[in-house]
C-alpha cells in the first residue's frame, strides 16, 4: 500500500478544530490556526490546496561572516 500525504482535522486541547498536513512518512509538516467549526477548518484546507504554487517569501536576514 502506497502512503500519500493527507490532511487531518482534529480537536485541540481547548476543544477547537484544527487541521494538520501529514507527510507520507507520518510526520506533521504543517498545522493550522484554531477554527470554531468543522466547515471553517475544511474551508482552510481548501485554501491551502489552492495555494500549491504560492511563492516563498524569506523574511530572515542573510547570515554574514
Amino acid at each position: 500500500m502506497i502512503k500519500k500525504m493527507k490532511f487531518q482535522v482534529y480537536k485541540d486541547e481547548a476543544g477547537k478544530l484544527r487541521f494538520r498536513l501529514i507527510a507520507k512518512n507520518g510526520e506533521i509538516i504543517a498545522s493550522s490556526e484554531a477554527y470554531e467549526s468543522k466547515a471553517a477548518a475544511l474551508k482552510g484546507i481548501r485554501a491551502v490546496k489552492r495555494c500549491g504554487k504560492a511563492k516563498v517569501e524569506d523574511t530572515t536576514k542573510a547570515e554574514t561572516k
